[in-house]
């Protein structure tokens, strides 16, 4: 099974899968140089033939190539010319006015975000060596910032949510605030990972979010002190009438020993019920989902499916577990910010009717991105498949139904009052 990577911990679009390949693809020949200039074009030509929408020549089928000449052919939405490149670089470099403080580099990699950009896609990004490195240590669930995930929702960015006793929690950040403005400059139109970096920083720093919430007529600055933080993924405790209460805020690299650990000593409560709450969980790591699952999901038995492009690549991820749980009466909890792995677990379990789900419609988070890691440091992070549950329904777009409907309002959570959780209870002591 492929490794998976969660897409970042904090500050970024985390409800969704990197998918990092056993052994590395063969990205790059000779010239990293001129192969990453061609993924601009890439992604130049997507950008062009927009403008260009209706041309062609009749009757002909045009792969497009990349032609070095001056003349332009009628039908550009399919082939580009690889001097327009090179004009514009020179016009940069010649005319900007402050072009002594551009370097190459920052138009290389800028050339190369941009390529990337022009798929629309929030998911696929090209990381420079700097933020490929700030990548990683996110992954590591360890780093400085303000402990929030955020995402794209109707094209708006949007908390996810804020991670327990983290800075952005305890400032009165929540659970799908709108970020209208980052330090004062508005965020229509940008994208994920242009907000990460205005949004990280280094520890005892401060950022300003001004959020728009539902409900509310005006919108709220909110000041934000960064620290470091960590993730604690898996919490627990024991509830009235003997129901364990079992909340997962990631898929983390640690989360499938901490669930192992945490689930043997719910065990030794014999607890009538278990509650697994996957509100406001962004996802993360595939193979932690699949192996969560199977405390549940029998061995051999259809966890997700992936879909690629190329029907012959779709594959099915299957249960090596032994159900160790699936004898116990068990409610999941999700809600519209529940999101990729957990949408993942969500749908497994309610597919094979081995738990009642209860709350919101989740986030709908489906898409796969697979990481190619560049031998300059960089990375490219890129969409390449999207999974559907055992049964064949799609995730992203859709999320997954509960099966029984219960909001958790403004009123009742300025009130500390959790109709979700009190459903769930309702359920397993009937």
């Amino acid at each position: 099974m492929p490794e998976e990577l969660p897409v970042a911990v904090q500050n970024n679009n985390l409800f969704g899968y990197i998918k990092k390949p056993k052994s590395h693809k063969a990205v790059f020949i000779t010239a990293l140089f001129f192969l990453l200039i061609i993924f601009f074009l890439a992604g130049w030509a997507v950008g062009a033939s927009r403008s260009f929408s209706n041309a062609g020549v009749p009757g002909q089928v045009n792969p497009g190539q990349v032609l070095n000449t001056d003349s332009l052919p009628d039908y550009l939405t399919k082939d580009v010319n690889f001097k327009l490149f090179w004009k514009v670089w020179d016009i940069i470099r010649e005319k900007y006015i402050d072009k002594d403080k551009i370097t190459n580099a920052q138009l290389f990699y800028g050339a190369l975000s941009g390529s990337v950009a022009a798929l629309n896609d929030p998911y696929s990004v090209f990381l420079t060596p700097a933020d490929s490195e700030e990548f990683n240590e996110e992954l590591s669930g360890r780093f400085e910032g303000i402990g929030a995930e955020i995402g794209m929702k109707n094209d708006r960015l949007t908390v996810i949510s804020p991670l327990p006793d983290s800075p952005a929690a305890k400032a009165g950040v929540r659970a799908l605030d709108k970020i209208i403005a980052i330090d004062g400059k508005e965020t229509t139109g940008i994208s994920l990972d242009v907000a990460v970096k205005s949004i990280r920083g280094e520890r005892g720093s401060t950022v300003v979010l001004t959020i728009a919430r539902e409900g509310e007529n005006e919108f709220k600055d909110i000041s934000i002190v960064r620290d470091q933080i960590k993730v604690e993924s898996v919490l627990w405790e024991m509830k009235n009438n003997n129901i364990a209460y079992i909340r997962l805020t990631n898929f983390n690299n640690d989360t499938a020993d901490s669930f192992r650990q945490k689930v043997n000593e719910v065990l030794t409560k014999s607890p009538k019920g278990i509650i697994l709450d996957l509100r406001n969980n962004p996802g993360g790591f595939l193979d932690t989902a699949i192996e969560l699952a199977g405390y549940w999901v029998a061995n051999g038995q259809v966890v997700v499916k992936e879909e690629f492009n190329d029907p012959e690549l779709n594959q099915d991820y299957s249960s090596h577990g032994q159900g160790l749980l699936k004898d116990y009466p068990i409610v999941v909890l999700v809600n519209q910010a529940s999101a990729s792995a957990s949408e993942i677990l969500a749908g497994a379990l309610q597919d094979y009717g081995l738990a009642k789900t209860v709350g919101m419609q989740t986030f709908g988070k489906g898409s796969v991105q697979e990481l190619e890691k560049l031998n300059d440091g960089s990375s490219i992070k890129i969409t390449v498949a999207r999974w559907l549950t055992p049964q064949g329904r799609y995730i992203d777009q859709n999320g997954i139904a509960p099966d029984i409907e219960v909001d958790l309002t403004k009123e009742d959570y300025d009130n500390n009052r959790d109709p979700q959780l009190d459903k769930a209870l309702e359920i397993l002591n009937q």
